[in-house]
């Protein structure tokens, strides 16, 4: 009997001729499992005859590897109801199981799954059912602009969990306190009942336990037990088996006393609800510590242009954003954003470019250069020939990429989730394999023994404190993150911050103090600093060039008091000169004081050392004599150099990207001690070098500030924001440094190794209870000492597990980082 073949009909794009036909069909047959592949020349589609192991993936491959490309496109999808990491792979394995799906990646963050399919084979309304039938809810997204889950739905989903834990936690605190009072407290215990009495206790502890599991719990069976009844049991279904069996038996011993072996009639009331109250817990803090991914993209779209002004028919027209077209002529007043991307043709001015390059120097735009929408035209009017429009700015091309950066796939799955795989349906199989056991060889009553013990497993096995070991930490290290002036916006940044081997930094405005400032100024001869200064800055306060505003901020800081000046002129992009009290006063760069004559010799050593050290040398003259060297530059923080020393300390390597210039970004890596160096790139090559440090399976951190660096923030393993930067890159990021203080950067790595290591230590306590006691709750010791766990000792380990998951949890708050910072000390 042959295996039954699967027929594909892919579209192949790249087609020219017979000779690619036949390249085409070689590559199709050469995947193995194909047993027929034809390919149509005329209509470039190609029909594959398969067995079952034969993937759409590696069909695709195949014919990509050939030098050709099959049609795709994507489908994007809304998921809720996902938790963990095995959530995430049964929505990947249904929608990879669809017909004419390709490949799946799904991001539990952003809720959103990211499906590539051939074109025309399976619509988005028939994926999402397929995904549906798993238990979430999954419905298409239409408008990729807001793909981001809402910041409404998230506020829902925590006020509906708040709810719970609030009801949870009113049912349960009466039945914990009233039974395990008893427990511990003799006089409690005789007064109970006395006041009370024992039957009516019981009955109370049913109500109670009933309200909290079938009312706040509801949910994990919502979710639990059609999980378990695909044979795909996760932490829902662990929750819902330990609760029901602690409640479950508790009922037998309610109502059917009699069934139960004498001295084996015990409540577990508490226990049950007690695991729902906690868990709930857990499930509200985590729904608070979700980034509010949706806003990244929000604040993009609100840096373009609402409206522009036309040029039609000869008279300006103010139009709508999404009426301008390719070709139309724009003008752009002082102050007004440009609205779309475009070429001068008329007029001259500076526009800040701070969101596309990063760097915060404005740069001038005359006849024939390229604007970009969404920057700031800050003097002078322009008037451009609109080149790119719509979806095609470089605006929307870098919202395009945030989007497709935090919808991609992290490598990286919860521990939590892995270990739950292996050990739910191991807990399961020993639970039943215990009954089964004492029903066919334990003693009389075999099937209260049998009970007992299965039930003991199940309870021994709760997850309580292994759904509490992650969200306690993470609970905890955040918390003490933000005494120290570290945000981690999402709590999973803990553990792939952990995992970092490389730091990648932005230049302007993280490494650097992101304003130009006057460096050095070094006189000649017998000159007076200040005198000269002062000469210097009264020429320049006719200029809005940066430089020369940052030697006018500079004269201010001393005090000095400026001239007035006569015969002010520009040289465009050599320098200026003025007359200030009777003398000509002229700064420029070296090129302009050759065409005036002026003799540099004496200062070319330290001209060449200011160059090394990043900073643009310029040269004063008064009356065509050489009278100081002037540097303004960008200088470093305060804290940058020590932070980047502990970071090569720690084991790590540092890295810069930056828009900025070879020279600069050279010569600051050599005062920094930085690793290595991009230098020259624009958002999308800084999201190219950050993927390029990422090869080999490196785990790469990024830290920036601007809005260029937002797409590299989300490319990154784990972004770093800087809190002092723009909301852009903040909400871009896991982590945001609220201070800005760069030591807070090996501050956090430090902080994340620590809480990750604090989880699993915990993971020790929630496992190592329930492993060591799993055998003895089975009854492994009754045949050798009769011994027999109750079902009530199985409870009081699992709290014992829990009370040292909390304890060791809290022990974070003792932390202490590596390097001192004010808001680190302050706490």
């Amino acid at each position: 009997m042959t295996a039954k073949n699967h027929e594909y009909d892919l579209t192949i794009e790249g087609l020219n001729c017979g000779g690619c036909v036949s390249k085409a069909e070689k590559a199709l047959h050469g995947v193995d499992g194909v047993s027929e592949a034809s390919v149509n020349l005329a209509t470039g589609r190609a029909h594959v005859a398969a067995g079952e192991a034969v993937s759409l993936q590696s069909l695709t491959e195949a014919v990509r590897q050939a030098g050709f490309d099959v049609a795709t496109e994507t489908i994007h999808l809304r998921v809720t109801g996902m938790h963990c990491g095995s959530c995430v792979s049964r929505v990947e394995e249904a929608a990879r199981s669809a017909s004419g799906v390709v490949d799946a990646t799904v991001n539990l963050a952003t809720e959103k799954a990211t499906v590539t399919v051939v074109a025309g084979t399976i619509t988005a309304d028939a994926l999402a059912r397929a995904v549906s039938e798993t238990g979430y809810e999954a419905t298409p997204i239409e408008d990729q602009a807001s793909t981001e889950p809402s910041e409404d739905r998230q506020v829902q989903e925590a006020r509906s969990l708040r709810r719970s834990v609030v009801v949870a936690a009113l049912f349960t605190l009466p039945v914990f306190i009233l039974d395990m009072g008893a427990h511990f407290i003799p006089a409690f215990h005789e007064w109970q009942m006395q006041a009370i009495g024992q039957q009516p206790l019981h009955y109370l502890f049913f109500v109670l336990a009933t309200v909290v599991l079938f009312g706040p719990g509801l949910r994990f069976f919502r979710q639990g037990l059609p999980a378990l009844l695909r044979g795909g049991p996760d932490m829902n279904t662990l929750v819902m088996l330990g609760a029901t069996a602690a409640w479950g038996y508790s009922v037998v011993a309610t109502f059917l006393p009699s069934v139960l072996p004498e001295g084996q009639v015990q409540v577990y009331y508490e226990a049950a609800a007690v695991i729902v109250t906690l868990i709930l817990v857990g499930r509200y803090l985590e729904a608070r510590a979700k980034g509010r991914t949706g806003e990244a993209i929000k604040r993009l779209l609100t840096l373009q242009a609402r409206t522009a002004r036309v040029i039609r028919e000869g008279d300006a027209q103010e139009v709508p954003i999404e009426e301008v077209t390719q070709g139309d002529t724009v003008q752009v007043r002082p102050g007004e954003k440009i609205p779309v991307d475009g070429t001068v043709t008329g007029g001259s001015s500076w526009v800040d470019e701070s969101m596309i390059t990063g760097e915060p120097v404005p740069v001038e735009k005359g006849e024939g250069d390229e604007v970009v929408g969404g920057t700031i035209n800050q003097s002078g009017s322009l008037t451009f020939t609109a080149t790119r429009v719509g979806g095609d700015t470089t605006l929307q091309q870098i919202v395009r990429m945030v989007e497709e950066a935090q919808g991609s796939k992290l490598p990286i799955q919860a521990l939590v989730d892995r270990v739950a795989g292996v050990f739910v349906p191991i807990v399961m199989a020993v639970a039943a394999l215990t009954f089964g056991i004492w029903m066919l060889f334990g003693p009389d009553p075999a099937l209260s023994f049998a009970l007992i013990n299965g039930v003991a497993v199940l309870i021994i096995a709760c997850p309580c404190a292994m759904g509490l070991a992650t969200p306690t930490s993470i609970m905890v290290g955040t918390g003490k993150g933000a005494e120290m002036g570290i945000l981690f916006r999402r709590g999973d940044a803990l553990q792939r911050l952990r995992n970092t081997q490389v730091v990648a930094f932005d230049k302007t405005g993280t490494l650097t103090k992101g304003q130009p400032e006057l460096t050095d100024l070094e006189v000649v001869g017998d000159w007076n600093e200040n005198d000269l200064l002062t000469r210097i800055a009264s020429v320049e306060q006719a200029s809005e060039h940066p430089i020369a505003r940052a030697i006018v901020a500079a004269a201010e800081d001393r005090g000095l008091t400026l001239s007035g000046v006569t015969d002010f002129n520009t040289a465009t992009g050599k320098g200026v000169v003025a007359h200030v009290d009777g003398q000509e006063i002229t700064l420029g760069g070296a090129g302009y004081m050759g065409e005036l004559g002026v003799d540099l010799t004496a200062v070319g050593d330290t001209a060449e050392r200011l160059g090394n050290q990043g900073r643009t040398p310029l040269y004063a003259a008064v009356d065509r004599r050489l009278a100081a060297v002037v540097a303004v530059a960008d200088p470093l923080k305060e804290t940058t150099v020590d932070a980047i020393r502990y970071l090569h300390e720690a084991g790590l390597r540092v890295a810069m990207i930056t828009g900025d210039n070879t020279h600069t970004a050279n010569a600051i890596a050599r005062q920094c001690g930085i690793d290595e160096v991009k230098a020259e790139v624009l958002p999308d090559g800084k999201v190219d070098a950050v993927k390029a440090l990422q090869e080999g399976g490196r785990a790469v951190a990024f830290v920036g500030d601007g809005i260029n660096d937002a797409p590299a923030l989300a490319q990154s393993d784990v972004g770093i924001a800087i809190g002092t930067g723009t909301d852009i890159a903040i909400e871009s990021a896991e982590v945001v440094l609220m201070s800005g203080d760069l030591q807070n950067v090996p501050n956090a790595i430090s902080l994340s190794r620590a809480t990750i290591r604090n989880i699993k230590q915990n993971l020790f306590w929630a496992f190592g209870y329930n492993a060591l006691l799993i055998p003895v709750a089975a009854g492994v010791l009754y045949p050798f000492v009769g011994v027999l766990l109750s079902p009530m000792f199985a409870a009081l380990a699992m709290a014992a597990s829990s009370v040292c998951v909390l304890t060791n949890a809290l022990r974070l708050r003792r932390y202490q980082p590596p390097m001192q910072t004010e808001a680190s000390s302050a706490a």
